[in-house]
């Protein structure tokens, strides 16, 4: 059995298993506090982001308590003002009075976890939880990393990612709010975001979902157009839309037919 250099781990972190798989080649000296540090990092941001929560800081917030000035708080509700504006308040953070940053922070958190564990050395990395992946470097010498896309649903590969900088978010795994009804959105299966940055393509990913499918295309069609950020939607009878450059990730020896 073929083995590689790195370290890797999993722990349950914000309800769900988190997995960071690092491949540089570091002494396991320092792979351990690399580590150590990126899950406590992660359980400081379900300590302060997550509503349910009593005492986390945007549970205060919503219920008018005090809070700590924190800038990673700021920062993140600066962001999710600014993707709703860019959404057109399809992604909503804030809903009856409720903030809820849950779109963006999975996202947000792995992608400044990425910028860390390059800053500490470890450039080859894969992290993943739950419908979000941040991938950076290599997973061998030479090789991307191979993502599998599947739908949350049934299970079913839809395609095979290859990337050696990229995130990855897919939406569907988890009931999602149309926040113009306050009502849970039934109309699609799944969908995929992929581009530079984790959290706005979670972002992005949710309010794709929250849009139905026939805003949802239209909307991705003009995301891709305008910038890096490009869409696969499958819809709840297992039709399949993605962008053009989508295909560019995959190639067509990756794409399956359902």
């Amino acid at each position: 059995m073929t083995t590689f250099p790195g370290s890797a781990r999993v722990e349950m972190v914000m309800g769900m298993p988190v997995s960071v798989d690092i491949r540089t080649a570091l002494p396991e000296r320092e792979l351990t506090p690399v580590l150590d540090d990126a899950f406590a990092w992660l359980r400081w941001v379900d300590d302060t982001f997550n509503p349910a929560k009593e005492d986390s800081q945007v549970g205060r917030l919503s219920r008018g308590q005090t809070i700590r000035q924190i800038p990673e708080l700021i920062e993140v509700l600066h962001r999710c003002d600014e993707l709703s504006e860019a959404t057109n308040g399809w992604f909503e953070s804030r809903i009856n009075g409720v903030i809820d940053p849950s779109g963006y922070i999975k996202g947000w958190a792995l992608e400044r976890l990425s910028r860390a564990l390059c800053n500490a050395g470890a450039v080859d990395h894969r992290i993943s939880a739950g419908g979000d992946i941040r991938v950076r470097g290599s997973a061998m010498p030479g090789t991307p990393w191979r993502v599998t896309v599947r739908d949350p649903r049934t299970g079913v590969v839809r395609a095979v990612v290859h990337a050696h900088d990229m995130g990855i978010a897919t939406s569907g795994r988890r009931p999602i709010v149309n926040p113009r009804t306050g009502k849970v959105q039934e109309g699609l299966g799944s969908v995929t975001v992929v581009g530079p940055d984790l959290g706005v393509a979670d972002a992005y990913a949710t309010a794709l979902y929250a849009m139905g499918a026939v805003l949802a295309r239209r909307f991705a069609a003009d995301l891709a157009a305008s910038g890096p950020y490009e869409t696969m939607i499958i819809t709840r009878d297992g039709q399949e839309t993605t962008t053009p450059g989508f295909t560019r990730h995959t190639g067509a020896a990756t794409r399956l037919a359902v």
